[in-house]
């Protein structure tokens, strides 16, 4: 099967989980962390290949992701306004 991808990326929340993890001052591990501490298995190597577009993010990641930075579902996606989460 042939995945299809955006722009070359595999997802289109990656450079926004990026930022908002830049600006909540979080590393990769530390994100990763404050996921699994809800239950899901979630590795810095899955956050920075997320982050690169290496990596799809299914649809029950994107809640998790934007509790976890403290931003909107929407932003992550790109639905939200433009701007700083």
């Amino acid at each position: 099967m042939r995945l299809l991808t955006i722009d070359g990326t595999c997802n289109s929340c990656g450079e926004r989980v990026r930022t908002a993890r830049v600006q909540a001052g979080l590393s990769q591990e530390q994100l990763a962390a404050r996921i699994q501490l809800e239950g899901h298995s979630l590795t810095q190597k899955a956050v920075s290949r997320i982050e690169s577009g290496a990596r799809v993010v299914p649809d029950y990641e994107v809640p998790l992701l934007a509790e976890a930075l403290n931003v909107s579902a929407l932003w992550l996606l790109g639905i939200g306004p433009e701007g700083t989460p």
